[in-house]
């Protein structure tokens, strides 16, 4: 279980300091992170460290991640900015 101090550590390595991850990655820590089961929130810790390149290339759905784990948490966040 994540702490409300983690949660505000986490919410500040959203930040990445490129916008089209920040507007991704903030609201979904803010709105959706307290929410998930403790394996999706694992997931999306591990997937903060990936490069920015790579996030970016994802997030657009220019190609898939190799990881079962990063794939799961990316299809989570699009899922939630583009609903069916």
């Amino acid at each position: 279980m994540y702490t409300e101090d983690d949660v505000r550590r986490l919410t500040w390595q959203c930040r990445r300091g490129m916008l089209e991850l920040d507007v991704l990655f903030v609201p979904f820590m803010q709105e959706a992170f307290r929410d998930l089961p403790l394996e999706d929130q694992e997931r999306f810790v591990k997937l903060l460290d990936c490069e920015d390149q790579d996030l970016f290339v994802w997030f657009m759905q220019r190609e898939e991640p190799a990881d079962p784990d990063h794939k799961r948490i990316v299809d989570l966040i699009l899922e939630r900015v583009q609903p069916d």
